[in-house]
């Protein structure tokens, strides 16, 4: 596969995610390719959500609009795609109008046996197509990253139709129905591993995991019912990767609101944080990469006090990470509102005072 693609002109993000040390923060933002940019706008004026996530050239445009406009300042690509994707290879019907709509959720056990559970990984052929284009048309300037959403928080979304801010539907499953609720995740562990290697296989250089709805489930609940799956899809993306004679890819997990030393167990390179949380907390494992985590609403704050908050940010990372990697980024995606010439001002100031052995005053 390294033959087939342009020579890797940055691999920074790389050798942090690998616990390395590097000589200032890699940084990127999560839906870096999106709402934002008024180049996504204008192509989005033209195409359905998930028609774009469905055309690899569509999708490539996108993927590469930060970096194109953010030269030299961004060390990593994402793929533009949707963690939703795979309840849609499973046979759902999901409708982005203007937030994700499941037209016929599931409502009770006995709906996943209508669930498409084979053939998952080859109905996700575009994400694939889209993969290879991109690395093509990255020509090498920085590492492509896929991504999936977290079982549970693909369960979540299965089970509400949408979006919610209490998750009751699917809360009242895992404590009504925990065996049926705990073969649902089975299946789409399984579903997240074959999607995620066939992501690697494609080119993607680094792979993370949204389990964007961990937080919303108690210390126990996500001990039972969320930190298993991920740590399986840690476990099976690896092992298929070997059994494919297949070179590794750092493995990232962002368990949003849960706690990260939680998370650390389930044995990814690295632990995303939001914002909430101290990157200095000692009960985060030592020998995990820490991505993160400047709240994204900064981003509002005007010059100074972006400034202010990365060279606030840097000294605590760094100070949680003498040695090895750390990757800077938001404490969550990037919202629609931002200017993007203050998000340039971010990659400018992460520049600046992640620099290794460098005080900035």
């Amino acid at each position: 596969m390294s033959d087939e693609f342009p020579p890797l002109k940055n691999d920074l993000i790389l050798r942090a995610a690998w616990g390395q040390d590097t000589e200032r923060a890699p940084v990127w933002v999560m839906r870096q390719a999106g709402r934002y940019l008024p180049e996504f706008r204008k192509l989005r004026e033209k195409h359905d959500f998930f028609e774009i996530c469905q055309t690899p050239e569509l999708a490539k445009q996108i993927t590469l609009q930060p970096i194109d406009r953010y030269p030299d300042l961004i060390d990593a690509a994402i793929i533009f795609s949707d963690i939703l994707v795979i309840p849609q290879a499973m046979g759902m019907e999901v409708l982005m109008n203007p937030g994700p709509f499941f037209t016929k959720p599931l409502e009770v056990p006995e709906d996943v046996q209508n669930l498409q559970t084979e053939g998952v990984k080859e109905r996700l052929q575009y994400v694939y197509d889209a993969i290879r284009l991109t690395r093509t048309q990255l020509l090498g300037r920085v590492p492509l990253i896929g991504f999936c959403g977290s079982p549970w928080t693909l369960m979540s979304y299965m089970i509400e139709g949408g979006a919610s801010k209490t998750l009751q539907k699917s809360k009242t499953w895992l404590f009504k129905y925990p065996d049926q609720s705990k073969a649902l995740l089975e299946l789409i562990t399984t579903a997240c591993i074959a999607f995620l290697v066939g992501q690697a296989e494609a080119g993607a250089q680094l792979l993370q995991v949204f389990d964007s709805n961990g937080g919303d489930l108690s210390p126990h609940d996500f001990k039972e019912f969320s930190l298993p799956y991920s740590t399986r899809i840690a476990e099976g993306v690896r092992e298929q990767l070997r059994q494919r004679g297949l070179q590794p890819v750092p493995l990232t997990l962002f368990a949003k609101g849960a706690s990260p030393a939680l998370a650390a167990t389930a044995k990814y390179n690295t632990i995303s944080l939001q914002w909430t949380v101290d990157p200095t907390d000692e009960t985060i494992p030592k020998d995990v990469v820490l991505q993160g985590n400047l709240d994204p609403v900064v981003l509002y704050g005007g010059r100074d006090a972006i400034e202010r908050e990365v060279k606030r940010v840097c000294a605590e990372f760094r100070a949680a990470r003498p040695t090895g990697g750390w990757i800077a980024n938001l404490g969550h995606g990037i919202t629609p509102g931002v200017d993007p010439d203050d998000l340039k001002w971010f990659f400018e100031c992460v520049h600046k005072y992640s620099v290794v052995n460098t005080i900035q005053e």
